[in-house]
């Protein structure tokens, strides 16, 4: 368009700023008129004229282009064409991009043939707070169903093992005994002998200042037996154990190898699910006990070397402090924690999806759910014993 009054330095300036006009060719026919230079770095004009002209004029069944006064042109360009092809086939009009330089009419062609990237806008509007609320009480609601139907299923799975034949192999299971009990020593040991002494330190500090240091002992012996024995060896084995199974079981399903059990018409559950289950119940008690002499044996470090008690006499308070029921209670509750540990690491697991990232995001759930799991059984278990007077 030609400017009067303007210097031909300023009307070649103005020729060259991206512009859009709107021209009524033919009855029916929208042209969009691409004037000067369209490249990113001038700033280009908004789909959103389009989109306003489109919706207070006669809706056209045709829209056009006409080139003949475009410049140069950049992959703005293209974005603008893509939008606006949004646009007319939001509203059902035809677009016809005859009158676009060739470049520019391959390049719209391979967007639109291209599928579009899942979350790839990234102006996409954000979710509201309730529609989010609602999505996670949905997500929560389907992973309670799962974790539901997994235990029937292993239920069911364990009755079967009692009225017939077993579908594993005794050498898995004694295999996955010995990876569960006799190598988690090691970090049993560390841990419960370490947590043992912590506990000691901390109330000798206190009991020194009243002249009761050999209650250390009771302390030390109460807590371990009833509480923290089991306790961090079910923490430990959540994130020994427990990520273990999960990363077995979901790298076979990157290998397919679970697939291909089914078609032999074996059972994954009962052939890789339940030894795992039964291994880990099994031996989550005897790696309890074993914590809780380590325990009282890492406060009876503290006694001797900083209470000076003698070791005849903390072993003495202890075996009067600590009660039948109080290791009885210890004992049950890691059986608990063995059976939820268990059933987190196998269902991450059999739930994994098919790739490297797949089976790492299965392992590092299995530990965040037995975590919990544990923790609010503990609570639990806090609460009835605390009403039934145990």
């Amino acid at each position: 368009m030609a400017v009067t009054g303007r210097s031909a330095a300023t009307n070649g300036a103005a020729a060259r700023t991206p512009q859009l006009q709107f021209c009524a060719s033919d009855p029916g026919a929208l042209s969009i008129v691409l004037i000067g230079d369209w490249r990113l770095k001038r700033g280009l004009p908004s789909s959103d004229a389009v989109a306003r002209r489109l919706d207070i004029a006669t809706k056209p069944t045709t829209l056009r282009f006409d080139s003949r006064r475009l410049g140069s042109w950049d992959s703005g360009l293209v974005a603008f064409l893509a939008r606006v092809q949004e646009i007319a086939r939001a509203r059902q009009i035809a677009l016809d991009p005859a009158g676009l330089p060739d470049g520019a009419r391959r390049l719209l062609r391979l967007v639109s043939s291209a599928p579009e990237r899942a979350g790839g806008r990234h102006g996409a509007m954000r979710p509201g707070l309730f529609t989010r609320v609602g999505e996670h009480s949905l997500a929560l609601w389907h992973s309670a169903g799962a974790l539901l139907e997994f235990i029937g299923q292993a239920l069911l799975a364990f009755g079967n093992l009692l009225i017939r034949r077993p579908h594993f192999r005794r050498s898995d299971l004694l295999g996955i005994m010995f990876e569960c009990g006799a190598a988690a020593l090691p970090i049993v040991s560390l841990i419960s002998l370490l947590v043992g002494l912590i506990l000691a330190f901390v109330g000798a500090v206190q009991l020194k200042q009243f002249g009761a240091q050999i209650y250390v002992a009771n302390l030390v012996g109460i807590a371990t037996a009833r509480e923290t024995g089991a306790l961090m060896t079910a923490i430990i084995m959540a994130g020994r154990t427990g990520a273990a199974f999960a990363a077995q079981l979901g790298t076979m399903q990157v290998n397919e190898e679970i697939d291909a059990l089914v078609t032999f018409g074996i059972s994954p559950l009962e052939f890789l699910v339940l030894p795992r289950m039964i291994a880990l119940v099994l031996m989550m008690p005897l790696l309890c006990i074993y914590a809780d002499l380590m325990g009282i044996l890492g406060g009876g470090v503290v006694g001797f070397a900083m209470l000076g008690l003698s070791p005849a006499l903390y072993v003495d308070q202890t075996l009067h402090s600590v009660t039948l029921s109080d290791l009885v209670l210890g004992v049950a509750k890691s059986a608990v924690f063995g059976v939820l540990v268990a059933i987190a690491g196998c269902l991450r697991g059999m739930q994994s999806g098919r790739s490297a990232s797949d089976v790492g995001l299965a392992a590092t759930s299995a530990v965040v759910t037995s975590i919990v799991f544990i923790i609010v059984t503990d609570g639990v278990f806090a609460v009835l014993t605390q009403a039934l007077g145990i």
